[in-house]
């Protein structure tokens, strides 16, 4: 009788999921005080699990970070403070608001707040003496991300160089920092929007559920449809309608657009995404769009 040997190669996805686990693990070894950005949109999401797997049976050994901008979904900040409190783990928010009150940033005219996150979250990292950085971008998200090395170095007033990055041969990593510097870790930087959601799917992994499609009323702004909301409102030629929408990624109400859709579980948003040819972000972030190098330059001022 013929035994059949056993089979060891793991999917792409598991292959993704042991390098990310890898890098986190690498961090915590490396570094006194990381700390992970937590906004409850999907990427940082699926960090979190990956955290938890990546320590289990211990406790996630670092805190979340999240900049709330004062503009974001209800839906998603009540995710947020609820998974936060599900599995522990010390969240610290940081206020654009509160910084707003002090008169450390000035408010936009255009009433939109996602440019002005970079001196709040470069305020919250000095405050708390963060020295690696954990965030959700991924290559595939923007030509400025693609650039970047999954340690990210970062100069002491929190400044990304692209000249200026470090080889990352064999997935070794160069960990060695002065005082005031700081590396930005992305560990999601291989994978694809279609990847988060196929991860998303097999570790039935709950999601806000704006991510899913539900009606909504909306307007049409520039070719893209927005929602009515307290932070983003139709000028007078604008008509409202109810359309049935889902989020394809979340920022700021005032700024990020949905997506006509009927996806309403996974396996659907899955087969959707299969099929489409426009970027998540390309879809549904008017931040992006002030400029071919929107994302780059906001990165050289300590974006993530």
């Amino acid at each position: 009788m013929k035994v059949q040997a056993p089979d060891y190669q793991l999917s792409q996805l598991r292959v993704l999921e042991a390098e990310a686990i890898h890098i986190m693990r690498e961090v915590v070894a490396e570094f006194e005080r990381p700390v992970l950005l937590f906004s409850g949109g999907k990427d940082s999401i699926v960090m979190l699990r990956l955290a938890q797997k990546a320590f289990h049976p211990a406790r996630v050994p670092f805190p979340v970070l999240h900049v709330d901008t004062g503009h974001n979904f209800e839906e998603v900040l009540a995710f947020r403070d609820r998974r936060a409190s599900e599995l522990s783990v010390q969240l610290i928010v940081a206020s654009v608001q509160e910084a707003i009150d002090n008169g450390s940033v000035v408010a936009p005219r255009d009433g939109t707040r996602n440019r002005i996150q970079t001196p709040v979250l470069l305020d919250a990292l000095e405050k708390h003496a963060f020295t690696a950085i954990f965030g959700g971008a991924r290559r595939d998200e923007d030509k400025a991300r693609a650039k970047e090395r999954v340690f990210s170095f970062r100069d002491e007033f929190g400044q990304w160089d692209p000249k200026n990055q470090r080889p990352e041969l064999w997935t070794l990593f160069n960990s060695r920092i002065n005082t005031g510097e700081s590396i930005r870790v992305f560990p999601l930087s291989n994978w694809t929007e279609l990847d988060i959601w196929h991860y998303i799917h097999e570790e039935r992994i709950a999601l806000p559920s704006i991510y899913f499609a539900h009606d909504r009323d909306c307007f049409e702004r520039d070719g893209m449809l927005y929602a009515v909301h307290e932070f983003k409102q139709p000028r007078p030629d604008e008509r409202v309608f109810t359309a049935r929408v889902r989020y394809r990624t979340v920022g700021d109400a005032s700024l990020t657009a949905a997506v006509r859709s009927d996806a309403d579980t996974t396996a659907k948003v899955i087969d959707e995404i299969s099929t489409t040819r426009v970027t998540e972000r390309g879809a549904t972030r008017g931040d992006d769009k002030f400029s071919e190098a929107s994302m780059e330059d906001r990165k050289r001022e300590g974006y993530f």
